[in-house]
């Protein structure tokens, strides 16, 4: 396959926005499209045109800043637990496991709303699968070896088909709900849809889906169930494991330099108070702590490059790309760039960020984590408020440096994450 790798920002913008309709996503692996689903992450054309329109308001900032007494809650639960470890005063923590399981729950809460438990239960399939998938990154790809009968393909297979099957129960139960509801309220003996407005994704993706069913009868554009099986899925994968890396690599950053961990105490204890769960307007008060985490996804970016495949021959930087030839965009080395960023571009330095994003560099598309353009991840503004929550809530109630244990490993397996983990020592304040 012929590949061109390109790190001139100005050249990053023509592909993934000035330009990005002469471009496409490249197929992921096999093994990884079935975790992420036949969702926005992989979809293209009109197609994923018609389910941004739909998916993207439930993560519009408003809208997020609703969930955060559930953020806080489920927080809160966690931190109680280190809490109690932590009796002797000083507790070892190994966080990285820890805040998957916090993110976990929190996308199911947004996802699945009053059908958490169910929700809860088929993610628990879906990480079993992951295993397998993560497992077959080790191994040589042999052509047609995923299609062989072998006990972990046929397990991985199961894991697949019971996630789909009970999906598609949940969305069925769903619509039943939405359609009952929606009679309930309506005099004619017509089908009709609920007008309440929707309280989870799944609810908003089910009532876009009906209303347009009614409008416009069955349609190649229309969602249907299996298309929302599949954004379930995207939506679980992307959300769980980007935002739970962000955590990770702000939480090991802040323990190497305590220098920015006690000025985000600081002003976290000023706008929150000590052991209140920060409120809306509080965590929009964080500006030292969105610093913190803007560096922290520049060093250490959950998804260090991005593929796209030229569509036709395009002309790009004065030089003629061939129709069919791969673009890597290495989003991990542009934001180690040291004539973008400064001689300091491989050291922490929140700071940088004082001035916003668009001045942090020398170029703005310089700083690119999300992405860029049109496909930029509709789910940054969630990974974001729940860090600085996260982030927020530990530090009112610990310090906490690097455990002895700890080494420096940073490994990509999909996402970019601490190969041997992150063991961290708190401290009770």
């Amino acid at each position: 396959m012929a590949r061109l790798t390109i790190s001139d920002p100005v050249l990053i913008r023509e592909v993934l926005n000035q330009k990005s309709e002469l471009f496409e996503k490249t197929e992921p692996p096999t093994h990884v499209r079935k975790l992420e689903g036949d969702g926005l992450l992989s979809l293209k054309g009109e197609k994923w045109v018609h389910h941004r329109k739909i998916i993207a308001p439930a993560f519009y900032l408003q809208n997020l800043k609703l969930m955060i007494p559930i953020m806080g809650k489920s927080t809160e639960k966690m931190l109680e637990k280190w809490v109690e470890m932590s009796n002797c005063g000083t507790v070892e923590i190994e966080v990285s496991k820890w805040f998957q399981t916090l993110t976990e729950e929190i996308i199911t809460h947004t996802a699945f709303g009053s059908s958490y438990e169910d929700g809860k239960s088929i993610f628990e399939l879906q990480a079993q699968q992951m295993v397998y998938a993560i497992d077959s990154y080790n191994k040589v790809q042999i052509p047609g070896f995923r299609f062989w009968p072998s006990e972990k393909n046929r397990t991985s297979w199961r894991l697949d088909k019971e996630m789909k099957k009970s999906l598609k129960k949940l969305i069925t139960k769903r619509i039943n709900k939405a359609y009952n509801n929606g009679n309930n309220n309506n005099n004619n003996n017509n089908p009709a849809i609920s007008d309440e407005c929707p309280k989870d994704l799944l609810e908003m993706m089910i009532k876009a889906s009906m209303k347009e069913e009614a409008k416009n009868g069955a349609s190649e554009s229309a969602i249907t169930v299996d298309d929302i099986v599949e954004e379930c899925k995207t939506m679980f994968f992307a959300g769980k494991h980007t935002t739970s890396a962000l955590l990770t690599w702000s939480t090991i950053l802040l323990a190497m330099h305590p220098h920015w961990q006690e000025l985000a105490r600081e002003e976290v204890l000023t706008a929150c108070g000590a052991r209140d769960v920060p409120s809306k307007d509080d965590v929009s008060k964080l500006k030292t702590l969105g610093m913190i985490l803007n560096e922290s996804l520049r060093l250490y970016p959950p998804v260090v490059a991005c593929l796209r495949r030229a569509k036709f021959d395009v002309d790009l930087g004065g030089c003629t790309i061939p129709r069919g030839t791969e673009l890597l965009l290495p989003i991990l080395a542009v934001h180690h760039d040291q004539s973008l960023w400064g001689p300091d571009a491989t050291e922490f330095n929140p700071a940088r960020f004082a001035r916003g994003v668009a001045h942090a560099a020398k170029h703005p598309t310089a700083f690119m984590p999300f992405g860029l353009g049109g496909r930029r991840c509709v789910g940054q503004n969630l990974a974001i408020l729940q860090a600085k929550l996260a982030i927020a809530m530990i530090l009112q109630r610990f310090s906490f440096e690097l455990a002895p244990s700890y080494q420096h490993a940073p490994t990509v397996v999909m996402l970019l994450n601490p190969q041997h983990g992150a063991p961290i020592m708190f401290r009770k304040l």
